[in-house]
């Protein structure tokens, strides 16, 4: 899950850790701070010896977990230019639970890649826990991804020969954890999809909701602030959409922020706030109940 090197800010453009021309060192002290604590030095899984807190529970703070002001991300140039975000904003609270909807090439996923910090805009501002993320390069994006941000996948985009605990594992090896710990933390993320029975199968061993859970699990594991879920029931049956969105709706409840896309009014309905995006602009912001929120 890299960023996509060539992307553009204001005309000039961005490769590796590279902006304007001039290579910038990571600073990993800024992606640190933002993150809270090491993920070597912490171990979020309630259920597992290494360490105290719950996979669940949200870090605590008194910003807003997502603000992005006047964002805008244009693909091309000219009159062949595709104006995918149109000065977009958007506030999301610590521990909300959002429902993203639009129709095909309104710029709802342009708008996740970008929360997600594998986009770039070409202008605006995009701040995580207040902490503007507009100057941090490839490789400090990559960081902050591996510890602050879990992704679910509509595709699952799990290992096809490896296991679901080494799938699980993947973000703990990057991080750097400890073998030992990243065991144990991958097993009880496991265990709160209802699969550690299942830890030694691969994808193919699995049934689609399964893989689903699988890559729940392997999102959970850092403890990240933040959950982004691109279609999660997309590829599934009713009884596994609904297993699905049952572990997001129990994360929501311990606390978890819940960002997902979808283009289903019951999936949608599971959230406590949706926007719907036309145009790249947001047009509507309602309660689930209709509210205008």
């Amino acid at each position: 899950m890299t960023a996509r090197s060539g992307s553009t800010r204001g005309g000039n453009t961005r490769s590796g850790n590279t902006r304007g021309g001039d290579t910038r060192p990571v600073d990993t002290r800024a992606v640190n701070a933002l993150a809270g604590n090491s993920l070597a030095g912490s171990a979020p899984t309630g259920s597992a010896s290494t360490g105290s807190a719950s996979i669940g529970s949200a870090p605590g703070g008194g910003a807003p977990v997502i603000e992005v002001r006047e964002l805008r991300k244009t693909y091309g140039s000219g009159d062949t230019a595709v104006h995918a975000l149109r000065g977009l904003d958007l506030v999301v609270e610590r521990g909300e639970y959002l429902a993203i909807m639009g129709a095909s090439g309104s710029g709802k996923s342009t708008l996740l890649n970008v929360l997600g910090c594998l986009d770039i805009p070409t202008s605006g501002r995009y701040l995580i826990d207040g902490i503007d993320t507009s100057e941090f390069g490839e490789a400090q994006l990559g960081l902050l991804r591996n510890r602050k941000i879990g992704f679910v996948f509509q595709s699952f985009n799990l290992i096809p020969r490896t296991t679901a605990l080494a799938n699980v594992e993947l973000p703990l090896v990057y991080a750097g954890v400890r073998r030992a710990e990243r065991r144990a933390r991958s097993m009880a993320a496991l265990r709160m999809v209802g699969l550690e029975d299942r830890a030694g199968h691969r994808p193919n061993e699995l049934s689609g909701g399964q893989q689903q859970r699988v890559a729940i699990a392997r999102a959970l594991v850092t403890g990240p602030a933040i959950v982004l879920a691109d279609e999660p029931t997309g590829n599934l049956d009713t009884h596994s959409s609904q297993e699905v969105m049952g572990i997001l709706d129990r994360l929501h409840a311990s606390g978890r922020t819940v960002v997902l896309i979808t283009h289903e009014d019951d999936v949608a309905a599971h959230a406590r706030r949706v926007i719907r995006v036309v145009d790249g602009q947001i047009v509507e912001s309602r309660t689930a109940w209709g509210v205008p929120a």
